[in-house]
């Protein structure tokens, strides 16, 4: 006899986010919480998290449709999962938030979404660590930060400022770390033109880059495929992903394209569900993927570590995120040493 409820939380961003789509300085999740009537005191929670222009639920109607589920479950109890996946394929996050929040339920609430050494401390997860777009200064003292802390592999967003601006500061990075130092991976977030793109990824092979994701906007299959066919740098596969709820489609995109990598975000994906049905369709082809958060808070961000825990998956994972914003909830996720940690010894904080 299950019930239901959510709560809106803002997210304060600590320093303003630079991307090629704005700068962020504030983010919306909401907190759906489930719990069986017959024993109150335990409930999960999954936090429903959109990324403004980018999520596919970013639209007119998102806390109404989550309002709706929540009444839904009240109203039919054990008998709200009919017909429930189809109703929220539309609503990737909502459908990841109420995932999340069923798994955290039947493992006792604990926020113990998956059960892996992870989880117990006695593993940690690789993650690169995200330079946000600004000035170049301000992209510099970031990446010193990084490289301070103990960082092997940093994200750059790229595609805001001049080209040969941050073509400049990469070579600069270049003349004190080499590519077996310090491996460097973009994300343009399709900011670049079709017809420049490939010239600039050419400058940027100059350069030891790892990867670059999303080089070109969405849905431009044939240039992506025509890129990762000429490309000297790695392309990975970002918002192309975002949308794709068909089996068929997912084989389709990857075999047209053939990146090199994948980029999962289950807020955006529609869950864990959905991801591991791209790792099933990635690995058919031999293309490898990393997991990254969508700017979750700590609710989020911990259950996309604990699913990635339990992949065989050794690539350094977008997962540092949980120190970005002022008002995040306390959580055991702690950075340390370009590792993202579980300290069994800090407690969970209240949801606001």
């Amino acid at each position: 006899m299950l019930q239901a409820s959510y709560k809106k939380h803002t997210l304060q961003f600590i320093t303003p986010g630079g991307t090629s789509r704005g700068v962020l300085t504030t983010k919306n999740s909401w907190y759906i919480q489930v719990w069986d009537v017959r024993n109150p005191t335990v409930s999960g929670v999954g936090e429903c998290s959109i990324l403004p222009h980018l999520s596919i639920d970013d639209k007119p109607g998102f806390e109404d449709k989550l309002r709706e589920l929540c009444a839904n479950i009240n109203r039919y109890a054990s008998n709200y999962r009919s017909n429930m996946e189809d109703e929220l394929l539309a609503w990737p996050a909502i459908r990841f938030g109420l995932e999340m929040a069923l798994l955290d339920l039947k493992n006792g609430g604990h926020k113990t979404i998956f059960a892996s050494d992870f989880v117990e401390g006695k593993k940690s997860i690789p993650i690169n660590g995200l330079i946000w777009m600004g000035e170049v200064d301000y992209m510099k003292e970031q990446l010193a930060q990084k490289i301070d802390s103990g960082f092997k592999c940093i994200k750059m967003k790229i595609g805001a400022i001049d080209f040969e601006q941050e073509i400049n500061l990469i070579r600069e990075i270049r003349k004190t770390y080499n590519s077996a130092q310090l491996e460097i991976r973009v994300d343009a977030n399709g900011a670049f033109n079709s017809g420049e793109a490939l010239a600039k990824l050419n400058e940027l092979a100059k350069l030891g880059i790892h990867s670059i994701e999303q080089p070109i906007k969405a849905g431009q299959w044939q240039k992506m495929a025509g890129l990762c066919a000429e490309s000297p740098v790695d392309i990975a596969l970002d918002e192309e992903l975002i949308g794709i709820s068909d089996s068929y489609k997912r084989e389709e995109l990857l075999a047209t394209v053939k990146p090199a990598y994948i980029i999962l975000k289950p807020s955006l994906l529609g869950g864990f569900k959905a991801c591991d049905q791209w790792v099933q369709a990635a690995n058919k082809l031999g293309i490898a993927w990393w997991a990254t958060s969508a700017l979750e808070g700590n609710i989020g961000l911990n259950a996309i570590a604990q699913w990635t825990a339990i992949q065989d998956n050794t690539l350094p994972q977008g997962l540092g995120t949980g120190q970005v914003f002022a008002n995040n909830i306390a959580s055991p996720l702690e950075v340390k040493n370009g590792h993202l940690i579980y300290n069994k010894k800090q407690p969970w904080g209240t949801i606001p």
